[in-house]
């Protein structure tokens, strides 16, 4: 059985975009899925880093580890269903066709 290497953990730091402030007027429940999507994405970016590139390689605790350890608090069941599917699995096969499956084996729409 192969070992996986060493996570990476001294990635180059790249500078951020500033911050913007959120367009008023909008209703509560788009706030929270907009703030909720970001965090996903940070979360998937840093399991990303650490060598997840599996869907079943991100357990909820695994998720909630790595929320602890860049700052980020703790997700709930639906964030970490949402980046479980922000690190799904693209297949190309030797005609250059990609095949995009979910975390399920079932081919994702897109």
């Amino acid at each position: 059985m192969a070992v996986a290497g060493p996570p990476l953990q001294d990635l180059p730091t790249f500078p951020t975009l500033p911050k913007k402030r959120m367009p008023a007027g909008r209703p509560r429940e788009w706030y929270e899925s907009h703030n909720r999507r970001l965090k996903a994405m940070r979360l998937a970016i840093a399991l990303l880093n650490s060598g997840v590139y599996r869907p079943e390689q991100a357990s909820d605790r695994k998720i909630r580890t790595t929320a602890a350890r860049i700052g980020v608090h703790p997700p709930s069941d639906t964030t970490c269903r949402m980046v479980r599917s922000l690190i799904r699995t693209d297949h190309t096969d030797r005609t250059g066709h990609t095949d995009r499956t979910d975390h399920t084996g079932r081919a994702a729409c897109g």
